[in-house]
Parts: structure tokens; C-alpha cells; sequence
């Protein structure tokens, strides 16, 4: 550090980047153990991901009404820079068929939509991801995109859930979930 690096950094935020894909479930520790609270295993009711993530849409309302109760009116705009998750992507005559991800890009955009008309200023959106990638901690196994990636040929397939989120940010004010698709 240098003299002055705290006065520079220490600046008001344009806004807050936040990245949500699953609700972390904790419990009280028995007594006497090292740490006063644990994880615990999310309850059956959940639906799951590929990873065996939790689909919990209304933990992203908690957690974004969380931070305004938390902070307050120093609580900055938000922006949601990444919310998706991986399916196991059925694949037939060409097309990408992912309706758990529609399912699960559907019920989190209306939990930030809840959290906004309770007065959350979230002034954007972001899916993870647009393209199946890389995965730092799962490598190429898990498919997070929008289009599908042949690794092989680098073929790029968009999938249902690329054609209903086009239409989606194309008319944002008709109902999303009326998107069929074509294929």
C-alpha cells in the first residue's frame, strides 16, 4: 500500500454486483463444537440442479431485501452480474431443450422483480452464461449457457432457453413464461 490508497479507494459505489445461483442452508451447531453454526443439507422440498444446487427463487428476494435491511440507504443500485445454473441439456434432431433452466431463469427474474417492487433498486440483470464454458471448480462437465458449445467442433447450438430469453429482454413487458418453443 501506498500513502493515499485508502482515500482513493474509499469512494462511494456506482453499484453493487451481485451473484446469486443457490441458497446456502445453515444450522446451530451442537453444543460444544468448533463453530457456532454449520451448513446444513436444503430441504427435499427443492428441486435441484446438475451440481445439486437448491432451485430457490425466493432466497434471491431475501437476500436482495436482506441487503437493504442490512444497509439501508447506503445500500448502492444493484446489478445481478450473474444468476443461471446447469441442467443436463436434452439434445434432439439439432435443438437444445433445457426447460429446467427457462423454469429456473423464469422464477429468479420474477424474485428480482418481487425484491424491486418492495423497492430494491436493481437496474440490471446478467444470465450465466451466454455460452457453455469453462467452470473453474468443474471444468467442462457442467452447461451453464444459453447456447451449446460442442467442444470438439466448436459448433454453437442456441437453446430453447437462449430463444425465450431474447424474447424476454425483446418485450419485457409481456409475460415471459408464454414462451413456447418452436422446436
Amino acid at each position: 500500500m501506498r500513502d493515499g490508497d485508502l482515500a482513493t479507494i474509499a469512494q462511494p459505489l456506482d453499484f453493487l454486483g451481485v451473484n446469486y445461483c443457490n441458497t446456502n442452508f445453515m444450522r446451530v451447531s451442537p453444543p460444544g463444537s468448533a463453530q457456532p453454526i454449520e451448513e446444513a443439507p436444503p430441504p427435499a422440498k427443492f428441486a435441484r440442479t446438475a451440481m445439486g444446487w437448491p432451485v430457490d427463487p425466493q432466497g434471491m428476494t431475501e437476500m436482495l431485501l436482506g441487503l437493504r435491511d442490512r444497509y439501508g440507504s447506503a445500500l448502492p443500485p444493484i446489478i445481478i452480474t450473474e444468476n443461471g445454473a446447469a441442467f443436463t441439456d436434452t439434445v434432439a434432431r439439432g435443438a437444445v431443450h433445457d426447460a429446467d433452466r427457462i423454469a429456473f431463469l423464469d422464477s429468479h427474474i420474477r424474485a428480482v422483480r418481487k425484491a424491486m417492487d418492495a423497492g430494491i433498486d436493481v437496474r440490471g440483470y446478467l444470465v450465466w452464461s451466454i455460452l457453455d464454458n469453462f467452470e473453474w471448480a468443474d471444468g467442462y462437465g457442467p452447461r451453464f449457457g444459453l447456447v451449446r458449445v460442442d467442444y470438439a467442433t466448436q459448433r454453437r447450438t442456441p437453446k430453447d432457453s437462449y430463444y425465450w430469453y431474447r424474447k424476454l429482454i425483446a418485450a419485457p413487458d409481456r409475460a415471459a413464461s408464454s414462451y413456447k418453443s418452436s422446436s
